[in-house]
């Protein structure tokens, strides 16, 4: 979501010479995974992970995963996930990507309008044309899941492989039955915004050009203000204590978790790509873990 064109609604997006040295970088650390969607800066994202990607690694050698469902143009193919607009979606993707295939598939949220049949349809024939190789999924609620997950089995087509939910210190609702049923299933989980639009990384009152234009993030993490100042306070006083970033410590709490994969982290500088790298090899005490987690509280499920 960091890359794209700025003009597109994005104020703190990176151009494709600004997001050069980053995508080198994370493929020299040995990052293979990289997620995008169409709808980030209106396809502006794909094409520049597409181009870089084929500048700085061979085809074979990354995971590239992009989504469906946003709308990216009028009429009933430009948006949601109707056989038609899943079909048309694919290939204006992968045109702008540069390949041939794509490694994971995700829908981007739950269409209500679409029956999940038609869905789950469509994308198991995309996996049979050889367009998609893995399919997934994003934030939904866990029955509307299990849901898709059932009319595949009945039907013998392709299952989800991954969830891409919202998951972090200041987020935790997951864990009631998205995360369980992950965990049951064998389903991978790579949760979006694991730093909470940045909240776990500095100052409560701090802003930055991202937090004063991302719209989006603007109406997340506004419920409990005052105890999730006590978990941002926390996290300031481990990283501290173990002359880290805090970026490193709300990390790795995220990949303590037993049913996360992977965190998808969202980087606009060096430090950010350094900290990711770093945060896999930050072991943490089960002392710090449950100060970490003490100060949460329950909150209304949101990001969907």
């Amino acid at each position: 979501m960091s890359f794209g064109d700025a003009s597109a609604g994005r104020a703190w997006a990176l151009g494709i010479d600004e997001s050069r040295p980053l995508v080198k970088q994370a493929v020299e650390a040995g990052i293979t995974t990289y997620d995008t969607a169409n709808v980030y800066s209106q396809g502006t994202s794909e094409e520049i992970t597409g181009q870089l990607l084929r500048e700085f690694t061979k085809r074979e050698e990354v995971i590239i995963a992009t989504k469906v469902n946003g709308r990216m143009g009028p009429g009933p193919k430009g948006a949601g996930l109707s056989r038609a607009a899943i079909f048309s979606q694919i290939d204006a993707s992968l045109q702008r990507l540069g390949t041939d295939y794509v490694d994971l598939y995700q829908i981007h949220r739950f269409d209500p309008n679409v029956p999940v049949e038609e869905t789950m349809e469509a994308l198991h024939d995309l996996v049979r044309s050889g367009k998609v190789r893995y399919i997934g999924a994003s934030s939904m609620w866990t029955w509307q899941f299990a849901q898709m997950q059932h009319a595949a089995d009945l039907n013998g087509w392709t299952r989800f492989v991954s969830m891409q939910d919202q998951y972090n210190l200041l987020m935790r609702e997951e864990e009631r039955e998205m995360l369980p049923y992950c965990l049951d299933q064998g389903v991978g989980v790579i949760p979006w915004s694991p730093l909470a639009r940045g909240k776990l990384t500095r100052d409560w009152d701090a802003t930055t050009l991202r937090s004063e234009n991302d719209q989006y993030g603007a109406r997340l993490y506004k419920q409990t203000e005052e105890s999730d100042r006590q978990i941002v306070a926390a996290v300031a006083a481990i990283a501290e204590e173990r002359g880290v970033p805090r970026a490193q410590v709300a990390l790795a709490w995220v990949l303590h978790q037993p049913a996360v994969t992977a965190p998808i982290v969202g980087v606009t500088k060096p430090g950010h790509v350094s900290d990711a790298v770093a945060a896999a090899e930050l072991e943490l005490s089960g002392e710090e873990l449950e100060r970490l987690g003490a100060h949460y509280v329950p909150h209304l499920p949101e990001g969907f």
